[in-house]
Formats: structure tokens, C-alpha cells, sequence
């Protein structure tokens, strides 16, 4: 049973599409296939508010350039400051809580907190199918969280409303050998793949090349129909892999550093009318004369910037196709980025040497991958990191950095993860001949990834579900873009976000801002400062009081509470450590504390993980039901880590240093359905399992951890890449009351 509703929101009904016709068709029927444009939504990844050429940015971007020349840039335009909710996000029309996907693909055990897309949702895809629309999806999936593909697939595109998909259902990997590849619903290898055959894979093109390859079949076999086509980037994010040619173009581009290049955006955004006058830039972060690799640093942004080049490049050819078939005039195509720059410190530490022969076992060419972070290239070469090795080629792994991703913010505090300006800031480009007539102006008018669902439900007359299967339909939190496109207001009460305790909402030019659970708020009004450098809150303390409870009544009514950031790993000890940011403070600022209480699901960042490093600690597991095999806690991967798993039965502690792996198992498998199981690491290297009070193995090992891992601490799996000898995630399928941490 399909029951719909009209949004009061949104002009559906069939009376308010003749007026929406006349509106923005002049001259074209009212109704009818012919009157409703293509909608294209294209969103980037990991880039920050200044790195299009026409927001700012030195980066070759012509195609998107012309876009914005020909339809509407808007300025105040935001995302959600993470890859997953932002995907949510924009699929639904709703915050991402609402969806499901308040953080990343683990289920916490919260309406909130689920992973993956709940079924009070619906996607843009589903909405618009009724409405005669093809529906295609091409590129990064990332609302899933079954990745197996002999597992079950109800998040997967095609059960989400798409009828055709190409593209990665994880969020990450490598560039020329993608994890999770997949064609509709069947997992393929990029080496043996009979449908696409380049001379050279490269992510970036595969996904440019299957957009326009479903919109000329589109045009070949269904011509008389619409198209919805939601193509979604992994470009820029990490790792910095790109072509050679695309690198060429930047080769010296960089190598006077940070401030010249973010100087220049600045003044430019000023000269665009992207940014006031008056407003001061955020503070630079990063100087370059305490740089000690300069070449591997300016490397590090060459590629950066090949890889956005390449993006626009495919861009471009989806125009070019789009004019090809006629489709060009009439095809709402809208262009966003999923968060700010990211300064994530991914690869960017330890030291590795690259060798001139394979020293791992090949991957046959017919085999799909799944790992996000590869430990080897197909060919058996092992995937290098640290600064001494220069990005770009596909054995390499590295980020960019905290300060290039200050530059690509420009001119704004802080990054991806954060609620501040930098963090959920993103460009929109809105280009539609046939129903923009204004050419290249501004839009300064708020609006939020909310909108996305409203404005396709606005344009193709369709209409928004009350209820779909039996499941209640959360309401459309969105309003359509379609009065900014005349530049009318967006009348709305107010905005809100919270992103792993950071938190924010905005009611007209006011934002009421802060970091973590329990860190101070903060207000700015971002008329006269949007670079959020002139706190008032001590000055307007009720306007705070007001905001906040409002920002608490839209929490608990949005399932973002009760939230899954407990003070044992979110709370900040104080106002001071609540205004640190991770990649500036790395070390410090993970939480000083000594004994940490986990639950099964829990996913901390490297930031919110307890301090491990040259540290003696024991882990106890309350384990109520066994399962054989899985993580029970683990932190790193390949370079750093450890982890506390079983493997056929037998208990097992894992640590790595400096790539070396270390363990100690039980001799025989556990057999008791419930137990408490005991790890200790002491400070001369032993280790100790215990069983019940029961000591069932004991070894010397080389050591402590010598530094902390890269990655984050998870409970019950571990999906940030195998420390141990069993492939990543590797869940436990049993039952953990809690795991207890503490450090000695």
C-alpha cells in the first residue's frame, strides 16, 4: 500500500503544478513528461568551500566555472561536516538522525544511530520513480551497512528506489583498484569488468564515464521519460592518487605554501562577492618555514588539486552528453560537496621504502576487493605511506593534511568532523536553461542538503509519501530551493546540526556553535563575522539560552538524543580541550583519563580513544553470548595497533609496531557460552589472557605500542583495517555486556 501526501511545504498538488509550469516553463505545457527537466545532483568529496575556480580557488575547474556563469552560485549553502550523514542527508530530505545515519555505517543501537537508511525514510530515487522518472546512481554508496556481497543488500542503491548503479557502497580506497566495486548489485573487479575496459582505471573517469554512459542509453531506450541521476564523487578524498597528466599540470604550483595560496582565495572570494569585505580571515594553520619535506608537502596539494581537475574534466563530459542528446536546456543540474576540507592525518606518518619488486602474493585480476585501506596493489607491491614517499601513484596512501585543508576552507575555521563554518560550508552551483533565467548571480539565502529532496519533489511535480509498505514516512525537514532561484527568501525557522557531539544551529544571521558534548557554546552573528572570530555569547547570554533550547528541542525530536557520545569518550575535561582540534593537537588530545567503559558497536575517533601509547593496559570483556570468530576491540591497522579477537574458537591478543605484527593465542577454543576474558599488555612486553580468572596464555612480546594508531578504537569489529591475522571487519556475532579498558 502507497499512501501520499502532500508536504505542506511544497506546492505538489496538481493545481500548484500549472502555476510551478508557468512559473518556471514560459512557453512549455504545464504537465506532462515533456514539461519536467532531468534533475542531476553531483556531489564531490572531502573539498572545502574555496577550491572551484569560481569560489575562489587557482584549481583548472572551466566546466564547473561555466556552470555557475550560465545559473546561480549560492554562498550560504551547507552540508552536514561528514561523508555519511551528509549522503543521508541529501537522499532524504531530512537530517540525517531522522534517516538513520546520525554518524558512520555502525549500528550504535539508537534510532539515530542505525548505519544504514531506516524505512521511515525515502530516497530521492523513490520519490520520483512514481512520478515517471528513470532513476541512476553512479559512484560513492556509503548508507550501507552490509558490504558483503553475498549479504543482504536492502540498503544497497537498487532496493533504495535506483534502477541502475555503478559505483563503490563503501566510502574510501584506492583510486585505480576500488573496494566494494559494483554494477547494480553484483560485485566486480575493475581488471575484469566485460562492460568497461579502459586502457588505464582510474575511479574518478570510471565514474564520468558511466554517468554518461547511462544517460545515452537513457536517451537510446527510454527517451520519453525524465531522468533522475545522482552522481557522487570520491574525489578529493584520501588517498592522494591521481594521473600523471593531471598531476603535471600543478608541478611547482604550491611551493611557496600555505599562506600565499590561501591569501589569494581570500582576496578572490572577496573580488566574487562570495565573502564580505570586512570579515577577517581565520587564522592560518600551519606555517611553511617549520616544514621539513617541502617537496613531499607541495606534492601532497599538486595531486590534491589533479584529483578535483580530473573530477571536472568528467564533468564536463556529462554536459557534452547532455547537449548531445537535446537534454541539456531542461536538466536541473546542481553541484554541492559532502563536507569541508579534511584534516584527517591519514598516511601521513611512519616511514616506509618503496621496493622494485612485489614482495606480497598477487591478487588474481577477477577477484573484488573490499578493504578501504589496502595493504598491497594488486600486483603484490605493498601500499607505502609517511613523508617519504610522493603521493599520487596507486601504491601509496596518503591525506593532505590539516593545513592544505585550512587552505581549502578558505576563509573559514576549522574542518570535516567540525560544525563550524569550515567544517559544513559548501558550495552550490544550480544550472537550468530552461527554468533559471538569471545568469551567473549570487544566492546568499540559507539553505541546507534538506532542501536537495524538496527542490526534485518541487520541479518534477511529484509528490512527497505519508507512508510507503506499512511504514510511516517522516515529514520532509526541507524546503525547496525554487523561490532562491527567483531569489525570493527561504522562509524557515531554523537550522540545526550535531556531528559526533559538535553541535550547531542557526536562526536567521545567528549561530550558536560548539565542539563535543559539554563544550562551551558559542554565538556569532554571521552577517558582520562569518569567519566566526568574535564570540558573543558572554554578551547575549539569553539569546544563547533561547537558541540552545531550541537547538534541544529539535535534538530529541530528531533522534540525535540521547546520543551515543557518553562522557567516557566525548566529554571534554575541560572548555580548554573542548576548543582543540584533533589534527593540531594529535596526541594530546586524546582523552587523558585511565579507565574507559566500551559497549559492543561503540566507534571512537582517534581523538575520543584512550592514550595508549608507550602504555601498559588490560582489557576485560564481559562476553553473555560466544560467537567463534570476531574482534572484540581493536585500534590501528597495518602500522600501529592492537586488537583482542577470537579465531576459531581461540582467544587472541595482536599488536603491531612499526608494521610488525606480534600475538599470542590460547592453545585450545573457548567453550563456555559466557565468560570474562582478560587481556593485559605489561610494561616489559608480556602479555597475558586469562579465561575466567583462568590464565590460558601467556608470551613476551616486543614491547608497548610505540605510538598511537592512526585510526579509531571499535567495539565488537574492526572496519578500519585488520591489525590482526583475519580480514577486516571481522565482526563478532555474539553478545558483549561491556569491554573495559584500562590503562596502568
Amino acid at each position: 500500500m502507497l499512501r501520499m501526501r502532500t508536504n505542506h511545504r511544497l506546492r505538489t498538488a496538481a493545481g500548484a503544478i500549472a502555476i510551478l509550469g508557468a512559473q518556471i516553463f514560459p512557453g512549455l505545457p504545464s504537465q506532462g513528461a515533456a514539461a519536467r527537466p532531468n534533475v542531476i545532483v553531483i556531489l564531490s568529496d572531502d573539498m572545502g568551500f574555496s577550491d572551484l575556480g569560481c569560489y575562489g580557488s587557482e584549481i583548472h575547474t572551466p566546466n564547473l566555472d561555466r556552470l555557475s556563469e550560465n545559473g546561480l552560485r549560492f554562498t550560504q549553502f551547507y552540508n552536514t561536516a561528514r561523508c555519511c550523514p551528509t549522503r543521508a542527508s541529501l537522499l532524504t530530505g531530512l537530517y540525517p538522525h531522522q534517516a538513520g545515519v546520525g554518524h558512520m555505517i555502525n549500528d550504535h543501537g539508537r534510532e539515530g544511530y542505525r548505519g544504514e537508511l531506516n524505512r521511515n525514510c525515502v530516497t530521492i530515487a523513490e520519490v520520483l520513480k512514481p512520478a515517471g522518472y528513470r532513476t541512476y546512481a553512479v559512484g560513492k554508496w556509503h548508507v550501507a551497512r552490509n558490504l558483503k556481497t553475498d549479504g543482504p543488500k536492502h540498503d544497497w542503491p537498487l532496493q533504495r528506489g535506483f534502477d541502475r548503479f555503478y559505483g563503490t557502497i563503501t566510502g574510501a580506497g584506492n583510486y585505480f583498484d576500488p573496494g566494494t566495486l559494483t554494477r547494480d548489485n553484483t560485485a566486480i573487479s575493475p581488471y575484469a569488468d566485460p562492460e568497461y575496459r579502459p586502457a588505464r582505471y582510474y575511479y574518478t573517469e570510471a565514474i564520468s564515464d558511466h554517468a554518461v554512459r547511462f544517460i545515452a542509453e537513457h536517451q537510446r531506450e527510454q527517451a520519453g521519460q525524465p531522468f533522475f541521476l545522482y552522481l557522487a564523487y570520491t574525489a578529493a578524498h584520501w588517498p592522494m592518487q591521481a594521473l600523471e597528466r593531471d598531476i603535471a599540470k600543478y608541478r611547482g604550483q604550491y611551493d611557496a605554501g600555505y599562506e600565499p595560496i590561501r591569501r589569494a582565495r581570500f582576496e578572490k572570494e572577496k573580488k566574487l562577492g562570495l565573502i564580505k569585505t570586512d570579515w577577517p580571515l581565520s587564522p592560518l594553520a600551519g606555517g611553511w618555514a617549520a616544514v621539513t619535506n617541502k617537496a613531499w608537502e607541495a606534492r601532497c596539494m599538486e595531486v590534491y588539486a589533479a584529483m578535483v581537475d580530473c573530477m571536472d574534466q568528467g564533468i564536463g563530459r556529462v554536459v557534452a552528453e547532455l547537449k548531445k542528446q537535446g537534454q541539456f536546456e531542461n536538466t536541473l543540474i546542481l553541484f554541492l560537496q559532502d563536507n569541508g576540507g579534511c584534516a584527517e592525518p591519514v598516511g601521513r606518518q611512519g616511514i616506509t621504502n618503496r621496493t622494485d619488486k612485489a614482495t606480497l602474493p598477487p591478487i588474481a585480476l577477477d577477484e573484488t576487493r573490499r578493504d578501504v585501506r589496502p595493504k598491497q596493489t594488486r600486483a603484490g607491491y605493498p601500499v607505502l605511506h609517511g613523508p617519504g614517499i610522493m603521493p599520487g601513484p596507486e601504491d601509496t596512501f596518503i591525506a593532505y593534511g590539516r593545513a592544505w585543508a585550512n587552505v581549502s576552507n578558505t576563509p573559514f575555521r576549522e574542518y570535516k568532523h567540525w560544525v563550524h563554518e569550515g567544517g559544513i560550508s559548501t558550495p552550490l552551483i544550480a544550472h537550468w536553461p530552461a527554468g533559471i533565467p538569471a545568469r551567473g548571480e549570487l544566492r546568499h539565502q540559507p539553505g541546507h542538503l534538506i532542501d536537495i529532496m524538496a527542490t526534485c519533489v518541487d520541479v518534477a511535480g511529484a509528490q512527497y509519501p505519508a507512508e510507503v509498505a506499512g511504514n510511516q514516512i517522516t515529514p520532509l525537514e526541507g524546503r525547496s530551493l525554487v523561490p532562491a532561484f527567483r531569489n525570493e527568501p527561504i522562509a524557515r525557522e531554523a537550522l540545526y546540526w550535531e556531528h559526533e557531539g559538535n553541535r550547531a544551529v542557526r536562526v536567521g544571521p545567528w549561530k550558536l556553535v560548539a565542539k563535543r558534548p559539554g563544550g562551551p557554546w558559542e554565538l556569532y552573528d554571521l552577517d558582520a563575522d562569518r569567519t566566526e572570530m568574535h564570540d558573543l555569547a558572554a554578551e547575549q547570554p539569553q539569546r544563547v539560552k533561547d537558541m540552545v533550547a531550541k537547538w534541544e528541542t529539535w535534538a530529541q525530536r530528531a533522534h540525535v538524543l540521547p546520543w551515543i557520545w557518553r562522557p567516557a569518550y566525548g566529554k571534554p575535561a575541560s572548555s580548554e580541550d573542548a576548543t582543540r582540534e584533533v589534527a593540531e593537537v594529535d596526541e594530546e588530545a586524546v582523552p587523558a583519563q585511565k579507565k574507559f567503559q566500551l559497549d559492543q558497536g561503540d566507534d571512537l575517533l582517534r581523538s575520543e580513544a584512550p592514550r595508549i601509547a608507550d602504555k601498559a593496559f588490560t582489557i576485560t570483556a564481559e562476553i553473555t553470548e560466544l560467537a567463534r570468530d570476531g574482534v572484540i576491540i581493536a585500534q590501528g591497522a597495518s602500522a600501529h595497533g592492537f586488537a583482542l579477537y577470537f579465531k576459531e574458537g581461540r582467544l587472541t591478543f595482536a599488536i603491531r609496531r612499526n608494521r610488525q605484527l606480534s600475538q599470542v593465542s590460547a592453545r585450545e577454543p573457548l567453550t563456555e557460552p559466557q565468560a570474562t576474558v582478560k587481556a593485559r599488555l605489561a610494561k616489559d612486553g608480556t602479555v597475558t589472557l586469562a579465561v575466567n580468572d583462568r590464565t590460558v596464555a601467556t608470551a613476551k612480546l616486543p614491547g608497548l605500542l610505540v605510538r598511537m594508531p592512526q585510526d579509531g578504537l571499535q567495539v565488537g569489529q574492526d572496519a578500519n583495517g585488520a591489525v590482526g591475522e583475519y580480514q577486516a571487519p571481522f565482526t563478532f556475532s555474539g553478545k558483549l555486556r561491556g569491554v573495559t579498558l584500562e590503562i596502568e
